[in-house]
């Protein structure tokens, strides 16, 4: 099985939440099929984890109900 995906041409987000100092955030894209690729965008060239897309959205709404524990 190829897990590879070419992400060369990839349009990459960051959360509406983020400053415009550049602060340590996240960058997202959308439309690879099954997952969902994450990238620090601090390191735009840099290599992404891709986490099946049921797990991130599960991550997420744990994110906005605030049901992480907090450290």
């Amino acid at each position: 099985m190829n897990n590879a995906h070419d992400l060369g041409a990839a349009a990459w987000r960051k959360s509406s939440y983020s400053n415009s100092d550049g602060g340590s955030c996240l960058e997202v894209t959308d439309g690879l099929p099954g997952v969902m690729p994450v990238r620090d965008s601090k390191i735009s060239g840099g290599p992404a984890l891709l986490f099946d897309v049921t797990a991130w959205s599960s991550f997420v709404s744990a994110v906005k109900d605030d049901r992480l524990p907090r450290a």
